[in-house]
């Protein structure tokens, strides 16, 4: 992971930020649209119990875009127990892999920080009413 693109969800699950670690060798508009296209396709993942995008809620713990155009996820669950955690990052792996122009993609499921409803958007508590 030397030249690695990292989009990170802040504490509250708020706006994804980017962060180079070092120089990409992806031209940056195409590191743009690569990041704008893989936050669409995470959005378009649903969690199945709760009707809010995994994005939105706070799942997505990290993305890394390698310079081969390799991307690594990190994310969660609401509750380790989710009847969905076997199936869950096949979905996101699916979504993320039909982005144009990505190389393979890598679902890890972490739990470590734990989820909380803090790392939800503001979109994720007004669709909820959790405010």
């Amino acid at each position: 992971m030397e030249n690695a693109t990292t989009i990170d969800t802040d504490a509250n699950g708020e706006e994804l930020q980017t962060e180079v670690s070092a120089k990409s060798a992806i031209p940056a508009d195409e590191l743009d649209r690569l990041t704008s296209d893989i936050v669409g396709a995470l959005k378009s993942v649903y969690d199945p119990e709760i009707p809010c995008d995994i994005y939105e809620l706070g799942l997505i713990y990290k993305v890394d875009i390698e310079d081969d155009r390799s991307i690594n996820i990190d994310m969660t669950l609401t509750a380790p127990g989710c009847p969905v955690a076997g199936e869950m990052p096949g979905w996101v792996e699916n979504a993320v892999s039909a982005v144009a122009g990505v190389g393979p993609v890598n679902v890890d499921m972490v739990f470590d920080p734990p989820w909380t409803p803090e790392r939800m958007s503001d979109e994720a508590k007004v669709a909820l009413n959790w405010y």
